[in-house]
């Protein structure tokens, strides 16, 4: 009796189908590896980034608002050295025969003076200053007005002298015709002391009305006192 194993034998396995499908698991297990590499390498560059752009834009924020504050503050400045140094320098009025200059009538004219006589602006006296007076300029400096008070009476003034009304205020007119002069100086003649108001041609007559409203405030009105005619 023959033994016929055939039917009992395992059935035979094929090693090159083995060794492909082993492949195909090892070449998809490296894949996945490297991707998973690859996104544990990218991944920290990309915090990295948005770490250094969430520290960076405050910083550039503030430096965007830093700039124009610091740039008004500058301009506040240069405006606050401006006015520290005004382009007109501080005035040097010599000493006069002024023997009244202490008494009632000066004392109460200086502080009532105005500091603005049209466009004129009271200017600055360099130290020591002769007692009651005031003086005003243009912003851009210039031939000032000059006010002196408690003066003596001027040598020019007589009874033939002409005299101009002025808001209640008799003023004499002295200037040297000869000379070229560009200014003059007018004498209030009618309130117990003499008081002197210096100023240029061009300043108009603004500065003597407004001059003469003051002196007719606070001083009154006295008698003329002129000289005697000469010869």
């Amino acid at each position: 009796m023959s033994n016929d194993t055939r039917g009992s034998e395992p059935e035979s396995t094929h090693p090159d189908a083995t060794s492909e499908s082993a492949v195909a698991e090892e070449s998809a297990e490296a894949a996945h590896d490297s991707v998973a590499a690859a996104t544990d390498d990218t991944e920290p560059t990309g915090t990295v980034v948005e770490e250094l752009d969430e520290r960076r834009s405050p910083a550039l924020i503030a430096t965007a608002i830093a700039l124009p504050i610091a740039l008004v503050a500058g301009v506040l400045v240069m405006g606050v050295m401006a006015n520290r140094h005004p382009a007109r320098s501080a005035l040097v009025l010599g000493s006069v025969q002024a023997p009244a200059a202490g008494g009632p009538e000066c004392s109460a004219l200086l502080p009532a003076l105005p500091d603005k006589l049209g466009d004129y602006t009271t200017s600055e006296l360099v130290q020591p200053a002769p007692v009651a007076t005031k003086a005003w300029q243009l912003p851009e400096g210039g031939d000032a007005i000059v006010l002196r008070c408690g003066m003596d009476r001027p040598m020019e003034f007589n009874r033939a002298s002409p005299l101009q009304v002025v808001n209640n205020v008799s003023w004499f007119d002295v200037r040297d015709q000869t000379s070229g002069a560009t200014s003059g100086t007018w004498w209030a003649v009618d309130r117990g002391t003499y008081i002197a108001l210096t100023m240029p041609d061009n300043a108009g007559p603004t500065p003597l009305q407004e001059i003469s409203d003051t002196i007719t405030k606070v001083i009154p009105q006295k008698p003329l006192d002129p000289g005697p005619l000469p010869g």
